[in-house]
């Protein structure tokens, strides 16, 4: 069965026309990636196979959907975005972030985009600068965005970076001058260092809206993911004001900055997201493979660097999971790896564009130039069920109110609506 993505543009493109098989458990693991180097940011080798994809036969179906993509506007490095509360089945509105310290709304009807000014300095860089932004629960009240970014050091330590989270109001919604206003601190990655990767920094509030999640990765330390005094390597749960839930699992060690961690051991979470029933899942950019798709369980160590399913960039292996039993193994593994940047769960809403996809997770793929859907099973498992080949570098994928968005990456990166065919 072939499936063909055809683009529909301002100004009309070429069609590109891409061939995508449903192949056996072996293909599905085994797509091309960009040869770079280690250093590259979120980027990865093509490896040889040490844990092929985790994808029963069952998972592929006849049903998988085609689609075309149509161009609404463009970005210079977007990382994420986030959807504006509409009403009355109005194309929704999009605020999208630029790595190089710029926010803008979309109006996904006509690709207007609006800068919204108030934005703090960040530290651009690398793998750094503004990163994940997210509405919050009482947005249509409050009008309170939370914001993602990188921060440098000051005086002497100028030359150290970190991740760091504030929340502010969204003033001006519907005028030309949007700015961000009554900024305040909410959380920052302790402790800064040297190196511009592995920050994570995304943001996620759980169903009932009482929970913010951050990731916070382990800045390419490795180290740092099992050590308890810092909170790099880990996955953050806070009440929305920044405070520390009184139910979070190390509130008993010795430690204060612990009392912040939900779970340890991570190496470069990119995206989390919540299934269906509750869930909280994220995926993991692992080292020269191994790639990962955890469900996130309170108080787990998922095991970074004592244990991978991938081996260190220099040839040096890595025990896998399955060695260790201690840690708290993925459910999903890609070795060719994905590289993972972005993740959400498709709903029918009052579109219903993909119906087949009902409940699955959409994952954006950078070295796979792959749009993946990953489905929830029984037994608390998961599996790769489609992979379409966009033909770019995907930064990021939403889906809202039925309809799916994605989010080209580097300069000229284009937002696309994808259209069913």
């Amino acid at each position: 069965m072939t499936t063909h993505i055809e683009r529909l543009g301002k100004p009309l493109t070429l069609p590109l026309i891409i061939a995508a098989l449903l192949f056996s458990t072996s293909a599905c693991s085994n797509p091309s990636s960009v040869n770079t180097s280690p250093d590259a940011a979120e980027s990865k080798e093509t490896q040889t196979s040490k844990a092929d994809v985790k994808i029963s036969d069952a998972q592929v179906s006849v049903d998988k959907p085609d689609f075309t993509t149509a161009e609404i506007a463009t970005f210079d490095e977007p990382w994420a975005m986030a959807a504006l509360p509409s009403a009355d089945n109005q194309p929704p509105k999009l605020l999208v972030t630029q790595k190089t310290g710029e926010l803008f709304i979309v109006d996904t009807a006509t690709g207007a985009k609006t800068r919204v000014d108030g934005v703090p300095e960040v530290a651009y860089g690398g793998q750094g600068g503004l990163g994940d932004i997210i509405v919050a629960p009482d947005f249509a009240r409050s009008n309170t965005v939370y914001l993602s970014y990188v921060e440098a050091g000051t005086g002497g330590d100028s030359n150290t970076f970190g991740a760091k989270v504030i929340k502010a109001t969204l003033s001006g919604l519907e005028t030309d001058t949007p700015t961000l206003q009554t900024i305040t601190p909410i959380w920052q990655q302790f402790p800064k260092v040297k190196g511009q990767g592995h920050y994570s920094h995304r943001l996620l509030f759980s169903p009932d809206g009482r929970y913010l999640y951050i990731s916070s990765g382990e800045r390419q330390e490795k180290t740092p993911a099992q050590d308890m005094s810092v909170n790099l390597g880990k996955i953050i749960r806070l009440n929305a004001n920044g405070s520390i839930p009184v139910d979070n699992p190390f509130l008993d060690n010795t430690n204060d900055i612990a009392k912040q961690f939900w779970t340890i051991g991570h190496r470069n979470v990119l995206g989390m997201t919540f299934d269906d029933s509750g869930q909280l899942w994220a995926h993991e950019m692992g080292p020269r493979g191994g790639d990962e798709f955890n469900l996130i369980e309170k108080g787990n160590n998922y095991g970074w660097p004592v244990v991978s399913n991938g081996r260190n960039y220099s040839g040096i292996d890595i025990p896998d999971h399955d060695t260790k039993p201690e840690f708290a193994a993925p459910k999903v593994t890609w070795t060719p790896v994905i590289s993972p940047s972005s993740i959400s769960i498709y709903a029918a809403g009052s579109h219903n564009d993909f119906p087949s996809w009902q409940g699955n997770a959409l994952i954006s793929g950078l070295s796979s130039k792959a749009l993946i859907v990953v489905s929830f099973n029984e037994g608390n498992t998961a599996a790769e069920r489609y992979r379409y080949d966009m033909g770019e570098r995907i930064r990021s994928v939403l889906a809202v109110d039925g309809q799916v968005w994605a989010l080209e990456d580097g300069n000229g990166g284009q937002l696309l609506r994808l259209l069913p065919k």
